[in-house]
C-alpha cells in the first residue's frame, strides 16, 4: 500500500481540523498544542514510516531501545491540565465521526476480545454508534506515565522542552516530587502492575486526580497496528483496517474528559493517496492552519479505496 499511499500525521487541540498542525514524525521535534484545558508536546514516532513531510526519517531511534525493538509506533506526550480532572474522567483512545457499522467485519466480537487482551483490557466503546468510539482509562490505556512537579507556567515549559525534545523513551515512575504522588496513593511503581491496579475498581480512579499545573509524561506505543498498511496485526488475527474506516482515509486518537466532552489534543494518522503525475507527491496538499479541510467532519478529503488495497 506503501506505493499508492502517503501516510500525514497531525495534531490539535480540538477535532476541528483547521486548529491542526502536521507532526514532524521521527524528527524528535515534538509538536506544541495549547487549548483551554492543557498545554501539551507531542512526538509520534512510526517504524518504517513513508509519509509526510517529505523527507521524514523512516525510523527513529527510540526503537533501538529494549522495550521497543518490536514495537510499531508510538504516540508520546507530555502534558500540564489546566483545571484538575478527576481520574475516572479522563479517557484515551479512538472514536468517528459517522456510523461504520455496515463496514464491521465478521468475527469481530472475537476480534475485540483479542485486542483487550493484547493491548487494553480497559477499552470499552460502542462501534455500532452513529459516532462510534473505543475509549480505556488513561490511568490504564497509557503503557508508560511519569508523574512530574507542580509548578509556574515558566518551569513547565522548561520541562516541556527538556522532557520531549529528544528521542528518548519515556520511562515509568515520577520525577521532581511526583514520585511522592504515585507512593501516597500506593501505586505499583512496574508499568503494567499500575495498568492492573487502575483496572482493579472505581474507588482506585476516583481517588487519582490530574492536577491542575502538574506535569504529566506518558507513552502509548504496541506492535500490533501498522500505520504504514492500516492493518492490524493481533495474535491469530489480521485486518486491513482501511477496508472498515466507513469510507473515511483516517484514524484518530483523542484524550478527553469523558464527563464533559471537553478535548485535550486529537491525533489523527491520514491516508493520502498519491498523485500518479507527481512523483513522491500526494493529490492533497500537505495541510496546515491555512488549508486543513474546511468540513469539521472530516480531518482530511476522503476517498474510496480500491478493492485489491482491502484485500
Amino acid at each position: 500500500m506503501a506505493d499508492k499511499y502517503l501516510l500525514r500525521v497531525t495534531a490539535g487541540p480540538s477535532y476541528d481540523p483547521s486548529s491542526h498542525q502536521v507532526i514532524a514524525v521521527n524528527s524528535g521535534i515534538p509538536t506544541s498544542i495549547q487549548s483551554p484545558v492543557c498545554s501539551a508536546s507531542i512526538s509520534v514516532r512510526i517504524q518504517n514510516y513513508h509519509g509526510l513531510p517529505h523527507g521524514s526519517p523512516s525510523t527513529s531511534s527510540y526503537f533501538s531501545h529494549p522495550p521497543h525493538t518490536h514495537d510499531q509506533y508510538s504516540i508520546g506526550f507530555s502534558f500540564v491540565p489546566h483545571r484538575t480532572i478527576n481520574g475516572k474522567s479522563l479517557v484515551f483512545g479512538n472514536d468517528f465521526e459517522h456510523p461504520i457499522r455496515d463496514r464491521i467485519p465478521p468475527g469481530f466480537n472475537a476480534a475485540f476480545r483479542i485486542v483487550k487482551w493484547a493491548i487494553d483490557p480497559g477499552l470499552d466503546g460502542d462501534v455500532y454508534a452513529d459516532k462510534p468510539y473505543l475509549y480505556g482509562n488513561a490511568l490504564s490505556s497509557m503503557n508508560v506515565l511519569s508523574v512530574g512537579p507542580k509548578a509556574g507556567k515558566e518551569d513547565i515549559e522548561k520541562q516541556f522542552a527538556e522532557s520531549m525534545n529528544n528521542e528518548e523513551a519515556i520511562k515509568e515512575g515520577g520525577f521532581d516530587g511526583g514520585q511522592e504522588v504515585r507512593e501516597d496513593l500506593n501505586i505499583p511503581d512496574n508499568a503494567a502492575a499500575r495498568q492492573k491496579w487502575f483496572l482493579g475498581g472505581h474507588e482506585r480512579l476516583e481517588h487519582w486526580e490530574w492536577e491542575e499545573g502538574r506535569l504529566y509524561k506518558a507513552d502509548f506505543f504496541n506492535p500490533y497496528l501498522d500505520f504504514n498498511e492500516f492493518a492490524l496485526k493481533l495474535p491469530g488475527f489480521s485486518l486491513k483496517v482501511l477496508g472498515y474506516l466507513g469510507g473515511e482515509d483516517y484514524l484518530r486518537y483523542v484524550l478527553k474528559d469523558k464527563d464533559t466532552g471537553e478535548v485535550l489534543f486529537v491525533v489523527v494518522f491520514t491516508l493520502l493517496p498519491k498523485d500518479p503525475d507527481d512523483e513522491g507527491g500526494a493529490k492533497s496538499s500537505e495541510p496546515g492552519k491555512s488549508n486543513a479541510s474546511s468540513s469539521n467532519d472530516s480531518p482530511a478529503r476522503s476517498f474510496k479505496p480500491k478493492a485489491e488495497d482491502l484485500d
